[in-house]
């Protein structure tokens, strides 16, 4: 039995997987807070995350009905980006800054200033750091709290962290490392120089992790850690990784010509590469999988966060938006909105905010907000979508996760305005069945049995066919408008973007 864990924004979510059988037998789920303000902070204790872990492994074990004692190996993914900086005792000095943190705009600006412009981010890294990055975050903390930056003995992501709590050694890998900001991508290796500009007073060398290699193990579990949780001795940690990159592993996104869509917290949009894959404008984000290889990644801040923000205000359920969208026309009736609610990634519009626009007498009604809404999120994954065209990355079906591909109305919009068939796997806790079966691949090739992870991934990924989804022709020809009058929008409201 292989458990996978997927640390999210919104809870944590544990999974056991029998890897026989290869399907999933036992589930569990535990919400966080978050602390949020209107300056753009969002953090969270990773002691919540710890908490929220422990009590979501006791649901799943206890729903598989098995023993912890049978687990032979743990795999992480966690949201990534987030400031997890800790002291000589591996304390945090100061609450994780997570991936939508928008607080360190300005010092965002400044690193990539210093490090020559995009250009010499992209010539330096391989990426240009976003303000959601974890290099902007450090410097915000200089910057603004020294007595805890300057008892900084360690950094790490939230993944890592986990990883620590679970085994007590400080380690990384190459997936969740490209989006730190100070990684190099090309050459897959810390960039010292580089994190010199974010942390002049700190040693890379003894503040940043070891880094290893996806089929690594972390570690084993503690004997405090494995008795509290009821597991044997010798329980491995595999690497683990970003949640975007174990969600490749978990949609069976580990071969050239596949692509994966998430409508989680925020949108992703990425595929499987042999080689770099870097623009002129950085905007695919060339990041390193955590099984081998790259993942050309998109990234939007606002896909669920944003349809959620609007059912709180108008009291909605889940199922009583999706009503409202599906009763109303294709483009709302002229109403447009870009939910830029937490600023934006992809395009780089860090300080931005939601504008809802075309509203009139005529048109101003719940449902047609509820639809803009959701077409405004899925506008920004076709701009991503067209971007990856650049590495001709030209997806003939969308694999599509996340809480938002649980809705028929929306898995139809976005076959619609992607002009692509998509299909849901059925496992769709994606991530934490990703680290599962790193784990698995983990164990495996430490016992000297050298299973490849693609087949690994073909026992135990499989796709929901009662979910796929054809575009329907004259769907597509509406949207194809909608969509351009939606990019001259972007262009008029956000002259300074860089829009295709």
């Amino acid at each position: 039995m292989y458990i996978g864990v997927d640390c999210g924004t919104q809870s944590t979510k544990v999974v056991v997987l029998d890897a026989q059988k290869g399907v999933i037998i036992g589930e569990g789920q535990q919400a966080h807070e978050l602390i949020s303000r209107e300056s753009g902070r969002r953090e969270q204790s990773p002691d919540w995350w710890v908490q929220a872990f422990e009590t979501a492994f006791h649901q799943a074990i206890d729903a598989a009905g098995i023993d912890a004692g049978t687990v032979r190996g743990i795999g992480i993914s966690g949201q990534q980006h987030g400031m997890v900086a800790l002291d000589a005792q591996g304390t945090p000095v100061y609450p994780g800054k997570l991936w939508n943190d928008t607080e360190s705009s300005k010092e965002n600006a400044e690193y990539i200033e210093s490090l020559g412009g995009e250009k010499g981010c992209l010539d330096t890294l391989g990426v240009v750091p976003q303000t959601g990055y974890t290099a902007s975050k450090v410097m915000w903390l200089r910057r603004h709290h020294r007595d805890a930056y300057d008892r900084i003995a360690h950094i790490l992501l939230p993944h890592d962290y986990l990883n620590f709590y679970l085994t007590g050694e400080y380690t990384a890998e190459y997936g969740d490392a490209s989006g730190t900001g100070w990684f190099d991508t090309r050459k897959r290796c810390w960039h010292f120089e580089a994190f010199s500009k974010v942390a002049p007073e700190l040693d890379p060398q003894r503040v940043l992790p070891q880094l290893i290699e996806p089929h690594q193990p972390a570690g084993t579990v503690r004997r405090e850690v494995a008795g509290r949780l009821g597991l044997g001795n010798s329980v491995i940690v595999s690497a683990g990784g970003g949640d975007n990159m174990m969600g490749a592993i978990g949609t069976g996104n580990i071969e050239a010509g596949a692509v994966t869509m998430s409508l989680g917290t925020s949108g992703t949009l990425y595929a499987s590469a042999s080689q770099p894959a870097i623009t002129d404008n950085g905007l695919v984000a060339n990041f390193c999988a955590s099984h081998g290889g790259w993942l050309p990644l998109i990234c939007t801040m606002n896909v669920t966060s944003a349809t959620s923000q609007l059912s709180r205000v108008l009291g909605h359920d889940v199922k009583a938006f999706n009503a409202a969208v599906a009763r109303t026309p294709i483009g709302a009736e002229g109403v447009r909105v870009l939910p830029f609610f937490n600023g934006e990634r992809v395009p780089m519009l860090p300080e931005a905010t939601g504008s809802f626009l075309g509203l009139s007498a005529h048109n101003f009604s719940a449902d047609n907000l509820c639809r803009a809404v959701m077409e405004g999120a899925s506008f920004g994954l076709r701009y991503g979508l067209d971007l990856l065209e650049a590495f001709d990355i030209r997806p003939e079906q969308l694999r599509l996760v996340g809480g938002g591909a649980n809705s028929e109305v929306w898995r139809q919009m976005i076959a619609d305005i992607m002009n692509v068939e998509l299909v849901c796997p059925t496992i769709r806790e994606a991530a934490a069945l990703g680290g599962a079966l790193q784990a698995q691949w983990c164990d495996e090739y430490m016992q000297g049995r050298r299973t490849a992870l693609a087949d690994i991934c073909r026992h135990a990924v499989d796709i929901d066919r009662s979910t796929l989804t054809l575009p329907d022709r004259d769907n597509v020809s509406r949207y194809a408008d909608i969509y351009a009058d939606y990019v001259e929008t972007l262009k008029d409201r956000y002259p300074e973007a860089l829009i295709r």
